[in-house]
């Protein structure tokens, strides 16, 4: 399996296929709209702005696992990102990160970049950055703020 045989339904119920995005840079990244992390949807987007035109995409997933911090209804998170964070990039349906019910493509970005404490996802914002090839090239933690991956995302472009 790699990131291109996995697909995912977005906030408009459109379902997607990774492979949507074969040659471009991919942050993937597991989101929630009442945690501390939060305002890093406003470094996520200004990363997309600035990148968006040489190939670049975020792919957002709210996720409710970790203290119950999305619970809305897809609706709900969507409107909640545009109107506080004027989010223009790709949002999807919310997901699992862990246990058995994980979605699919959360399962394989987790075996190909383990975090700190293994493959397990620890938090909201844990950020996966994809090559042009499809390669799951690192994984930045909760507390990594979106600036950080600005080297890794430039030297990917």
């Amino acid at each position: 399996m790699e990131f291109y045989d996995f697909s995912a339904v977005k906030m408009d119920g459109q379902s997607v296929s990774m492979a949507d995005y074969k040659g471009k840079v991919v942050v993937v990244v597991n989101t929630a709209s009442r945690c501390g992390f939060t305002p890093q949807f406003a470094g996520l987007e200004q990363l997309y702005k600035t990148y968006k035109d040489q190939g670049f995409e975020i792919l957002g997933f709210p996720c409710n696992q970790f203290a119950g911090q999305d619970a809305g209804t897809n609706s709900e998170i969507e409107a909640f990102c545009q109107l506080n964070y004027g989010v223009t990039f790709t949002m999807f349906e919310k997901i699992k990160v862990n246990g058995k019910a994980a979605d699919p493509l959360f399962q394989f970005l987790k075996s190909e970049a383990k975090g700190t404490l293994g493959s397990s996802i620890k938090w909201n914002f844990t950020k996966f950055l994809i090559d042009r090839s499809g390669h799951v090239v690192c994984r930045f933690a909760s507390a990594d703020e979106p600036e950080k991956m600005v080297d890794a995302i430039e030297k990917l472009l």
